[in-house]
């Protein structure tokens, strides 16, 4: 009656390859947050939660419900709940980011990670929520509370991340690993999901939006975005570069200008050598 991969293995490769990249954008935007102060801090960080709580998580499970389907009823989503969803994972994100960035303590890591954890759970469920059909749906008790507990260490783990990597290489393997433990919470959940379709002789229409009308505006969001952020980076690669530059070359001129007061130096020292003789 239920199946998760109606369009076999697609759905599930593209909703991880997005994970990752919003993972890995999303960390780059921790790490530049972590090395900030001030409002370069706040903005940094707003880019880092809307990547990982809105990219790596939250259009990672509408792409990956692309593949599901109930025998004997469509599926509609309800729009409201749907942005509601996003918008409280990219929240909880952020809250969880700023206590681990600002305080660097082992008890705001927990704390954070139970708040992003929490909030990952919240938002699955209200994706869930969101969605209309000729049925009522049910979950199964044992994989909430695995769902629950995979992301509540997949949130600890990708803070941990946040406040400790550095670096290209390590960066993507983390990105591989959040990918992996947020499409693996998704799955999980899904599969403790169970569906009493109604038997009626008429059948209203159900109210929302298909899955296709809302993956659409979300494919071309969501890559807009990401160009954007790519863009972010690449000028701030660019600007720092300049920086070093502009850095290095003061530091070339620290050199001629310290000969210079090694040649007035020297020269006053050589008039020095020629007047003594005539004492």
């Amino acid at each position: 009656m239920i199946d998760h991969f109606t369009q076999g293995p697609l759905t599930p490769a593209v909703a991880y390859t997005v994970s990752v990249i919003g993972s890995f954008v999303g960390l780059v935007f921790a790490s530049r947050a972590r090395m900030s102060v001030g409002t370069v801090r706040w903005a940094w960080l707003v880019l880092s939660a809307t990547c990982i709580g809105g990219t790596a998580v939250w259009s990672m499970h509408f792409i990956a419900m692309m593949g599901f389907q109930v025998a004997g009823t469509a599926i509609r989503y309800d729009i409201a709940l749907t942005v509601a969803s996003g918008l409280l994972a990219i929240v909880v994100m952020g809250v969880a980011l700023y206590l681990t960035i600002t305080r660097r303590t082992p008890g705001s890591l927990m704390v954070g990670g139970a708040i992003a954890g929490s909030g990952v759970v919240a938002m699955h469920y209200m994706g869930m929520a969101s969605i209309n059909m000729h049925g009522h749906m049910g979950h199964d008790p044992l994989f909430v509370v695995m769902a629950a507990a995979i992301a509540l260490v997949a949130a600890t783990v990708a803070l941990w991340f946040a406040l400790r990597l550095q670096g290209p290489l390590p960066t993507l393997a983390a990105s591989l690993v959040m990918g992996v433990a947020v499409t693996c919470m998704h799955y999980t959940g899904m599969f403790g999901v169970h569906v009493t379709v109604e038997e009626s002789p008429s059948v209203p229409q159900l109210p929302g939006s298909t899955a296709p009308e809302l993956l659409l505006p979300l494919v071309i969001g969501l890559f807009v975005f990401l160009m954007v952020c790519s863009l972010l980076l690449m000028l701030d690669v660019s600007d720092s570069g300049f920086r070093g530059g502009s850095s290095a070359r003061d530091g070339d001129e620290d050199p001629v200008s310290s000969e210079e007061d090694d040649e007035s130096y020297t020269a006053r020292h050589r008039s020095a050598d020629v007047w003594n003789p005539r004492r």
